[in-house]
């Protein structure tokens, strides 16, 4: 009887522990959200950099849309097809950094925005791309768009 008392105990135990563990959220200050995301921004930014197709495509979710002047590009196959050319050459076109980022309070959605600019270093737009945290810690781009910068 004792022996089957010590084995429900621990199973119980071993249950409480699972589940307690498994039920309490990883919770993260907006702070530090803001800050995978702006990691996140400057990885994705440095693909383009490093001419690096497949990790640019690698953060970018399968259900992502682009706007790109008066179309959309809907899904991966469409962005990574209209994207490729620009990881051709030696050089990148163009650049960008974040300058701003926000993320909800369920730490679910971030905004980041920000300049890009040319191969001469002259800003010439303004990015602004919506993330969604697929898991914790990894963020991918589910809407971006790109507007000509006010001088």
């Amino acid at each position: 009887m004792r022996c089957k008392l010590v084995w429900v105990l621990v199973a119980l135990f071993g249950l409480v522990a699972l589940f307690g563990c498994a039920s309490v959220p990883q919770s993260l200050t907006i702070m530090e959200l803001r800050q995978q995301v702006w990691d996140t921004e400057l990885a994705f930014a440095a693909t383009m950099v490093r001419r690096d197709h497949d990790a640019f495509m690698s953060l970018v979710s399968d259900e992502a849309v682009f706007l790109s002047g008066e179309k959309s590009l809907r899904g991966k196959q469409q962005i990574a097809a209209a994207w490729k050319p620009f990881y051709s050459d030696k050089d990148a076109p163009f650049s960008w950094r974040p300058e701003q980022i926000e993320v909800l309070d369920s730490g679910r959605l971030a905004i980041s925005t920000g300049p890009v600019f040319n191969n001469k270093g002259d800003k010439f737009a303004i990015f602004t791309s919506i993330w969604r945290q697929e898991s914790p810690g990894v963020w991918h781009i589910i809407f971006d768009k790109g507007d000509d910068a006010c001088h």
